[in-house]
């Protein structure tokens, strides 16, 4: 069988090295449409199973309570469940930070569109943090010089969208104006390099966030954002995130 094998292949072989270089070949193509007719494999369902319980089981397990129900469209420029994802990223990260690099986290910067469920009133599990994060992004910081911090204050001025933001405050007078910002409290110091924690798809300039290309440095935490949420989820019994005065407008 072996050597019957081998001469089929080299009869294809030296009948395509006999072909002249006029010869045409046509190839044709068609679509073969997967649908949820296709039974499933019964070996491969039966090899799979075991391997899906325990994963759904990991994901499912309770690691707290929400005590309401939380979307990223409860808000103008500031929601409850923006706040608290970066309030997470700073608490969980700024610890890695300081042990890596012997400084803190001056504030964090994420995107709106990052947020891609809603957290439910009832149980919180490994999977809530899945569904809020789905994607692989991770925890990057961004040495931003002033100027570029100005920028960015000026982007979120522009963009008036909740991207959610921790020890960080804006308030913007009734045209979009910024009109007071501080970091820590303290008013921003222009003059000064700041620690930005955001994620490295906006540290590549995602959402148009182009100031980040200007920082001087960039430490990668090796981090992933789905990771802190986890984290976090793992020793707070209870979440009641709030919506606050970190980024507000004037409306007179």
């Amino acid at each position: 069988m072996k050597f019957r094998n081998l001469f089929f292949v080299l009869g294809l072989l030296l009948s395509f090295s006999c072909k002249t270089p006029t010869d045409v070949y046509k190839i044709e193509g068609r679509n073969v449409n997967i649908t949820d007719s296709l039974q499933a494999d019964a070996a491969i369902e039966r090899f799979v199973k075991p391997y899906r319980e325990r994963i759904n089981k990991d994901l499912d397990s309770v690691l707290g309570y929400a005590v309401d129900t939380y979307s990223k469209s409860d808000g103008h420029l500031n929601t409850a469940i923006g706040n608290l994802m970066a309030d997470i990223v700073y608490e969980e990260s700024d610890p890695v930070f300081f042990k890596r690099i012997g400084e803190h986290i001056d504030f964090v910067l994420l995107n709106h569109g990052g947020i891609r469920s809603i957290i439910s009133k009832g149980p919180i599990s490994k999977r809530t943090a899945y569904e809020i994060m789905p994607f692989e992004n991770s925890i990057v910081v961004a040495k931003l010089p002033g100027a570029q911090v100005q920028e960015l204050l000026e982007y979120l001025s522009r963009a008036k969208r909740a991207h959610p933001i921790s020890k960080l405050k804006i308030l913007l007078d009734k045209d979009g104006k910024v009109i007071e910002s501080a970091i820590n409290d303290q008013p921003i110091d222009f003059t000064k390099t700041y620690n930005i924690a955001t994620n490295d798809y906006l540290i590549n300039g995602g959402d148009g966030m182009d100031f980040f290309k200007g920082s001087e440095a960039v430490i990668i935490l090796d981090y992933k954002i789905r990771n802190a949420l986890t984290d976090y989820f793992m020793k707070t019994d209870t979440i009641n995130p709030v919506a606050d005065d970190r980024f507000l407008q004037l409306q007179d």
